[in-house]
This record gives structure tokens, sequence and C-alpha cells, in this order.
């Protein structure tokens, strides 16, 4: 299921829906929320027109940011974010940078991060570009970053957001050193109450196209397909029509037993879930997204940045904020060597802060050792 990229096409309502359920999938348990999603991609269905295109339209020498949300994503916390905050943080972007963006790329598929970058290109006339910073939902900006984690290079963060009514409203614009300025914009984003649009790391298109993972919207989009048209026929018929899409498998069944996941100052959602009873547990290890799979016995079954998916009897992904005890689940795994990997998923700086807060090894996995 690797990305080829997207001829330039005007997006639509259709494609809201698409977005959604397959970007449901890569979400990993996190990835926003579809009703933030469908606000976002209606908004901007509505304002202009949206238009995708692929890498191989975009000049060497564009200028392409990434548009991102913030935050962690298990509806623990009073947030408020607007569509509109996320066209204010590429305009300050665009005021610092003193060049005009051509596109933008998203950090990470998800329920609405797959359209987070929908409504500024209906706004300002900018090109969603088809290339994602990770396939899959995950935790940290740094895991996202096309390779720029450990770079000295300065990079210039937005970030808008925050409830109204509680004086949570922030808008803020840093520059210096990736790795030293993402951790303030999730500051901002536990300020602002949990959540906040971003858009960062300006980068000429010839980086974008060598770092990033290509076609990585199309992938979402037609995942997306697959499980509209499958909708009809019911729960298994949507979950067999995933894993022939994806060319994922499940690793098991079973009602979830225990869940906990606490959230923490640094806008994470941190802990553990686990579904099924004796052999046939599952303890899926959780920051905003599930990282890792383990089973009964200890055996590691899935690891970042392998996609790993909790599916309903409806064959609906559930976000791990909305995972209760009780509930039944099956867990999907879409193994690493089936999807286009950036730069970041080999950098191996963007692990050890993940490491620390789970306590569990993630790097060799990743990292192919």
């Amino acid at each position: 299921m690797k990305g080829q990229g997207n001829v330039g096409r005007i997006l639509t309502a259709r494609d809201v829906e698409a977005a959604i359920r397959g970007g449901a999938v890569f979400a990993a348990g996190g990835g926003g929320w579809a009703d933030h999603g469908r606000m976002l991609g209606t908004a901007a269905v509505n304002a202009g027109e949206p238009c995708i295109v692929g890498m191989d339209e975009v000049p060497d020498d564009a200028w392409i940011a990434t548009a991102a949300a913030i935050g962690a994503p298990g509806g623990t916390t009073d947030w408020q974010m607007l569509g509109v905050d996320y066209v204010k943080a590429v305009e300050l972007l665009q005021e610092e940078l003193g060049e005009p963006i051509y596109g933008l790329i998203i950090g990470q598929n998800g329920k609405s991060s797959t359209m987070n970058g929908w409504l500024p290109s209906a706004i300002l006339g900018l090109k969603v570009i088809d290339a994602v910073g990770d396939i899959r939902a995950h935790p940290t900006g740094d895991m996202g970053s096309i390779g720029l984690a450990n770079s000295p290079e300065p990079m210039i963060q937005t970030a808008v957001g925050g409830k109204r009514a509680a004086n949570s409203y922030i808008e803020l614009c840093v520059r210096g050193a990736t790795g030293k300025i993402s951790p303030i914009l999730r500051k901002a984003a536990d300020m602002a109450g949990g959540f906040i649009a971003s858009c960062r790391n300006p980068v000429r298109a010839s980086y974008v196209r060598e770092h990033a993972a290509l076609g990585g919207i199309s992938m979402a989009l037609e995942l997306g397909e697959a499980i509209l048209a499958a909708e009809p026929r019911g729960g298994a018929a949507i979950i067999d029509a995933i894993c022939a899409r994806t060319g994922g498998t499940l690793l098991g069944e079973g009602v979830v037993t225990t869940k906990s996941v606490v959230y923490t100052p640094e806008a994470f959602d941190i802990g553990t879930i686990t579904i099924g009873t004796g052999a046939n547990a599952k303890v899926l290890h959780v920051m905003n997204e599930f990282m890792a799979v383990v089973g009964a016995d200890g055996e590691r079954l899935a690891t970042y940045p392998d996609v790993i998916a909790t599916l309903d009897d409806a064959g609906v992904p559930v976000s791990s904020g909305d995972i209760r005890e009780g509930t039944r689940l099956r867990v999907l795994r879409i193994a690493k060597d089936r999807l286009p990997l950036s730069s970041s998923v080999t950098d191996p700086s963007v692990y050890p802060p993940v490491e620390q807060a789970l306590g569990i090894d993630i790097s060799s996995y990743a990292l192919g050792r």
C-alpha cells in the first residue's frame, strides 16, 4: 500500500467523508475527532476550492510548511479550536518567513488531521500537498518533522487556539532548532486547553520530496473510499475491506478489561489498555496513540511505526480516549513494510522521549535493529 502521489484536483464533500474514514485507521488511536475533521473539511469545500497536488507537480524551490494540530486527543480536556485558527497559524508563519507558502503537508493522518491543510488551502489559495510527515499518527511533533528533529537549522513554528470564553486563546510564533522549540508549542497546547493549531517548519519542496512520506493523503482517501463502499454490508465487510486495502492483519479481539491512561502537563495521554484475558490478553501501550502491543507472554506483537488500530463490531476505529472497559474490540496491525516511511522514522533522536514516557523500547524495532 505504498503511496504514489496525486494529480492535481479539487477536493470535494465526498473526500471529506473518505478522509475521516481512512484517516481514522491511520489515526492509530489518536489523530483528532471525526466531528472536528468534518467541520474542517466541510468548511474548506464550501469556502473555496482546496486543491490537492502530488509532489511531482511542485517546483523544487517552492516553500512548503506543515499544518498540524498539537495536543492530546483523549477528550480529557476543555479545548476549543476553530477553523480560523488553522488559517491564522499559516498567516503568522508567512509573515515571519517573509515569503509566500506554496502549499501545506500534514504531520500525520487522522480523523481530523488528514484535513489540517484543507481550510488554509481554500481560504489562502495554497496547495494541499499529497505528502505527510508520518503516514500514521504519533505523539510528538518531532516524529512528523520529516527528519528535522535533530537539525541545528533555525525553523519557524506558530500556534493558534484556545477557549475564548476561558481566556485561554493563544497566538505565538517561535524560531529556533526544531528539537528546542517543538516543546514550546506542546506547552502552549496545554495552556490553551489541550489542543492547538500549528503551522511549522517551512522548507523547500526539494527537501520534502526527499524526506516526506509521499502520497500519504491519497492513501487515507483511497482507504476511506474502500470503507465507504463496504459500509452498506456491515462491520465485518468493513473490517475485511480495511485488511484487503492495507494488507493489515487482526492480532486478536476481546473485551477491554482495564484502562489506565492519564493526561500529563505536556499534553499527552499516557498509559496502557488491556484487551482480553488470560493467554489471549493484549496490552496496548498508549502515548496519545497506540505505540505498541504486547501479548500475554510478553511477546511484542506490534510496534510504531506499524499502524495499530482498535475496531469495534461495526468496523469503526475507536480512539484511545473513547475506549471504555467492557467494550469488545479487535486489534489491527498494518506492518511498517506495507507503508511509505518518512525520514523521521529513521531518525534515532525522536525515540528517547517516547521510550522514557512509556518505559518500553521502540527504537530497536523502528530502526530495524
